[in-house]
């Protein structure tokens, strides 16, 4: 390929429906085809009518959770796919200057909502979504808008090779270009990929903006140190570890942190990896979508975002799926890999009218005002990438002042590398280690039956019971029969969102009859957190709404005479006279005020906190000990 066949491919785009990637930083790939909408992900082309292996680029809208029950406003924007009929690898150098330089002007531009109003709702969910149990963050978007009179096909090649140029960090920059849409680029995160039978997740969080001239180690400095940033990324990696469980047989492992440093934005990461042989398709409905840009848990962050977003979210927050055949496969494998980068730092282009979608992640220690701040960060540092807004130009100048010389990471600051591996030290080592089998299985025979309350916290819970010999099945709130409920060795009521005592919702309801039948018949059962609270109910002990819920928390506990460092995602708590020690014939483990962390009878035990959760250090030694008492 020739430098001056690069102009002649782009000038032909102009009649059809292509792709161009930009996944290294040396090389740009240039997929056309032919466009082909469906229903459902399983209905993705992935082979023609001969069953031969093909390539598709797949644009998976938000509206997809509708696959897996949960809530949205439906735009029916498709599920959009690129069957691709050439795929061309071209030099980078030769595809920017092959592409038009022309100024997009933009007109009536700003955001839908107004700040003040951002502000307010901010305000609202912190006080009636995370404040009543409903989950521990939720993200809430608004659109930058303008509109753009220069023709389609050439703003949004401009705009590509603005972000060729100006951007750096990203994992894909691309524009995708299809009859009546085109969507350009600069993602910062990879939501899933499979490769060769390895999974990869990469949960981002914590935006730092760098000021005027560029970020320094100094400013960096007390970002790290930010309480709410950090919390903010473990729990968007508890929210990944659910969706890893689920589809790993080996649950996953986690791996960081790490710095994503962009032009204009420093992102806190880590990477988690696991093994599976699902279809790739399958590994994508059971991971829609990431946390990062909905909240968690996934299901009820779903239900939130329906009652605070008044508009459809289109394709923000959805992801670009590039599914490729594979060269070589061994029995049971997938036949294609995936890759698959989250659809946020991206404009969209249609009927004239430019959308740059942003969100914040909203925690209990968010700031308005602060979360207006990082939405305006984010849309600037999507339109000063493309040029329609002003780019710092000094931090620009002062990157290219040495350009024989590789510019030197934030991360390679000693003090910045101490302040990131010294996160880990909080987390559960269980997470953060090879899960090989071990040769202790103290359960080995026994069967559990985890019974979920639309938290998937359940799938770590599981993968962990299964580490200790029992075999384990999941079954939801709504699916567990009163037979598989009563068959168990071992029943898990699992944690959920929601107000333990709202006995006019169905779940809950369901979880008060699951936890009083496995009492009533006198057989081993563990409730964890919304059915800790239930059981802690029908003993008599008041539930209390806490001042400041503990979202995302980290505590040391007394459990039954063991300190524990456990993570808590709690709103309501049980809470006793301070000193009590027993109620009736069942123990109490509380703290000085009387809040309870866990409760132990016959043949039944139950904790507050989440053993499972990467904050819980002493997680799996406290399960174990609880399991072992509810088994007898």
């Amino acid at each position: 390929m020739t430098p001056t066949d690069v102009p002649a491919l782009l000038t032909a785009l102009r009649e059809r429906p292509f792709a161009l990637l930009a996944r290294d930083v040396d090389t740009v790939e240039l997929l056309t085809g032919e466009v082909v909408d469906v229903d459902l992900l399983a209905d993705i082309p992935l082979v023609d009518a001969a069953g031969t292996a093909r390539e598709v680029l797949a644009l998976v809208p938000f509206r997809q959770v509708r696959e897996r029950g949960f809530a949205c406003h439906d735009d029916d924007a498709p599920l959009r796919c690129l069957v691709v009929t050439q795929h061309t690898t071209l030099p980078r150098a030769d595809v920017v200057v092959a592409l038009p330089t022309t100024p997009v002007p933009l007109g009536d531009a700003g955001f839908d909502i107004p700040d003040d109003d951002y502000a307010e709702t901010v305000r609202t969910v912190i006080r009636d979504e995370i404040g009543r149990g409903e989950g521990a963050n939720f993200v809430i978007r608004r659109d930058f808008t303008a509109d753009v009179d220069t023709e389609p096909h050439i703003a949004a090649l401009t705009w590509f090779r603005a972000l060729l140029e100006h951007e750096r960090g990203a994992y894909w920059t691309f524009v995708i270009s299809t009859p009546g849409h085109i969507a350009v680029g600069a993602s910062p995160e990879a939501h899933v990929s499979a490769q060769d039978g390895v999974v990869t997740m990469n949960p981002i969080s914590g935006t730092f903006r760098h000021p005027a001239g560029g970020a320094t180690v100094a400013t960096l400095r007390e970002f790290l140190s930010s309480t709410k940033e950090t919390e903010e990324l473990f729990m968007v990696v508890d929210e990944e570890l659910k969706m890893m469980s689920a589809v790993c047989s080996d649950g996953g492992r986690i791996t960081g942190p790490h710095l994503k440093e962009m032009s204009r934005l420093t992102h806190t990461e880590y990477v988690l990896r696991g093994r599976s042989r699902l279809d790739p398709r399958d590994i994508l409905r059971e991971t829609m979508f990431a946390p990062t840009v909905t909240g968690s848990p996934m299901q009820n962050a779903c239900t939130v975002i329906a009652r605070h977003e008044t508009t459809p979210r289109g394709y923000y927050s959805g992801v670009a799926a590039l599914f490729t055949p594979r060269e070589t496969l061994t029995v049971d494998d997938a036949t294609h890999d995936l890759d698959a980068p989250i659809l946020i730092r991206t404009a969209y282009l249609k009927d004239g009218r430019l959308r740059v979608p942003v969100g914040a992640t909203l925690v209990r220690h968010s700031d308005p005002y602060g979360e207006v701040s990082e939405t305006h960060g984010k849309a600037a540092g999507v339109l000063g990438a493309i040029g329609a807004v002003e780019r710092d130009l000094q931090a620009e100048a002062a990157d290219d002042d040495q350009p024989a010389t590789p510019r030197r990471l934030l991360a390679d600051d000693p003090e910045i590398a101490e302040l990131l591996a010294s996160r880990n030290a909080r987390l559960a080592p269980f997470w953060l280690t090879p899960q090989g089998t071990d040769a202790d299985v103290p359960f080995a025979g026994r069967s559990a039956l985890v019974v979920d309350a639309e938290d998937r916290f359940t799938t770590m819970l599981a993968h962990q019971l299964r580490h200790l010999g029992l075999e384990v099945r999941i079954a939801g709130w709504d699916a567990a029969t009163d037979a598989e409920v009563d068959a168990a060795d071992l029943l898990v009521a699992g944690p959920g969102p929601g107000d333990p005592r709202d006995t006019s919702s169905a779940r809950i309801a369901r979880m008060r009859e699951v936890v009083a039948r496995r009492r009533a018949a006198g057989a081993p059962l563990l409730a964890v957190c919304l059915s800790h609270q239930i059981l802690a109910d029908t003993l008599g002990i008041d539930l209390s709404p806490l001042a400041q819920p503990h979202q995302g928390l980290q505590k040391t506990v007394d459990v039954f005479g063991e300190q524990a460092s456990i993570g808590f995602y709690n709103t309501f708590t049980a809470r006793v006279s301070p000193g009590t020690s027993a109620v009736g014939d069942v123990e109490v483990a509380a703290d000085a005020a009387g809040d309870v962390h866990a409760l132990r009878g016959a043949h039944t035990a139950s904790v507050q906190g989440h053993l499972e959760s990467i904050l819980s250090r002493d997680g799996m030694r406290t399960l174990e000990r609880l399991v072992a008492h509810a088994l007898g």
